[in-house]
Formats: C-alpha cells, structure tokens, sequence
C-alpha cells in the first residue's frame, strides 16, 4: 500500500514542477526572443521482487518458486527530470523602432545549430541571447534593457552615439562613431545552452561558439526595426495546463485514497472488541 501512496506522491510533485515550467513559458509569451522549455520526465529505476520466503507462489509449469528467487519488478513513480529550451525561430515582426534587431535564421549546416547575438553580462563575461530589444544608454552605447553591452566581432561593446544608426543585413553597425560588425555567434549545437536568467544564455558544451561569418554553410540576416517574438504557443501551453492540472488531481485522488485505507486500516482493523 505504501508504494502506491509513494507513487501517487511523486506524481504528483512531477506535475506541479510540469505547471511551474508551463506558467513561466506562459508568462514569457510576449518576450522578445524568449525560448520555451519542455519538460523531460523520467521513472524512478525499477525494484525488482524476491521471494523471499517459501509461500507456494506457482509458475508457469506449476512448480513453486525457490526462496530469493527474483518475481519480477515494480516501478515506484516518476519525476521531472529537467527542462529543456527549444530552439526554435520564433516570429519576426516590424516595430519600426532602430534599436530593435531580429537574427532571421537561414540554412544552418547543422541540424541542432543556432545563432545568437553576442552580449556581456554583469560580470564582463560573453553571454548569449536572441532578444534584439536593445537600447542605447547614456553613454551612447548599445545595451540589452537590463543594460548588458551588446559586443561586436572583436568582443568589444559597440558604440553608436545615438539611436540614429544603421544594421545591414550581414550585420554592420554604421554610425557616426565607428562602423563594426554586430557579434553574431553560432553554434552546432544549441542544446549545450542553458539558461542564466533574464533571457541569456550560457555555453555548457565542449564545442566553442564560432564568428557566424565564419561557420561554414550558415546562413543569416540581421533585421532592423524587426524583433523575433517568443517560440511559446499560447493555446498548445494552455491545453498542456489544463492536462497536467487533472493529472495532478487524479494522483491527488489515489492519494486521499491511500490516506483513507490507511486511516481505516489503523482505527478499524487493529481495535480491539
């Protein structure tokens, strides 16, 4: 009985974790070049069942089992194992703002390859995001909205003055303050890539994250005035709430279950008359 009510309870904390992951995508819907995650769940490795003591227990050929021998196995539940971004292109739409970039991916040589803008985080070190929602801050630099620099080629932050600039395709910054390449990096595997929070990303991978330019068969454009809206599908994230919230509640249901055959297993069974 206790294995069951285990089982339930895991369950259950699976599919709490699953809604956590489905409300932050949610809330993420409208955010620039936001990745949604997808919930990777795994079993609890399986117990295997002994006999461990002699109690007639037939097989097949109608032969009792020996003492120790192995019955079979038993699962004891599930869990979330971890949540993975998809890399996905997301929607590339018009603001009409020039400090709005949108990475517009073409053919990419490697099936799981991705492309990122290249930017500095608050310790100095390269980050990696697909939010083009840049600003230029006080100093006439451009920067992410939570005032990262966003670097060029060289590793370097870019310069514009103001917000009149221009971005070709290939991803030159021409401005009266200087004319450089917007750092645009590429990767063969985007699935190294983990999340550092306010919509960067990390490499976690062996494989280093090369000049674009450089990466043989990639191809892209840098779109201004254009922001590549979030990968989240409102309606499929919806309809996967509503499923993992009843999934939650039916293993809510076995476990009030277990609980009450417990309860009456405790009070009824063992009182004495």
């Amino acid at each position: 009985m206790l294995r069951g009510f285990n089982t339930a309870g895991a369950g259950m904390i699976a599919n709490q974790r699953h809604q956590d992951t489905l409300s932050n995508n949610m809330s993420n819907a409208l955010t620039p070049g936001f990745k949604q995650d997808r919930s990777t769940f795994r079993a609890f490795p399986e117990m295997l069942i002994q006999n461990v003591e002699n109690r007639n227990i037939p097989t097949e050929n109608g032969l009792n089992l020996p003492r120790n021998q192995i019955v079979g196995s038993i699962n004891s539940g599930t869990y979330l194992q971890e949540d993975v971004p998809l890399f996905e292109q997301g929607d590339v739409r018009e603001t009409s703002m020039p400090t709005d970039l949108a990475l517009q991916n073409g053919n990419l040589p490697d099936e799981t390859g991705f492309l990122f803008f290249e930017v500095a985080n608050e310790d100095g070190d390269v980050r990696y995001t697909r939010n083009g929602n840049f600003t230029v801050d006080a100093e006439g630099f451009l920067t992410t909205n939570e005032g990262y620099y966003v670097l060029n080629e060289d590793g370097e932050p870019i310069q514009t003055g103001s917000e009149a600039f221009e971005v070709t395709e290939n991803g030159e910054v021409i401005s009266a303050f200087d004319q450089t390449l917007l750092g645009v990096g590429y990767h063969p595997n985007a699935n190294d890539f983990v999340k550092e929070g306010e919509n960067l990303f990390n490499n976690d991978g062996e494989a280093a994250v090369v000049d674009a330019r450089e990466a043989a068969g990639a191809d892209f454009q840098v779109r201004q005035n254009h922001l590549e809206w979030s990968n989240v599908d409102t309606q499929a994230t919806m309809a996967d709430m509503t499923r993992a919230h009843r999934m939650f509640e039916m293993n809510q249901q076995v476990v009030r279950t277990f609980d009450q055959s417990m309860e009456l297993a405790a009070n009824e069974i063992g009182r004495l008359r």
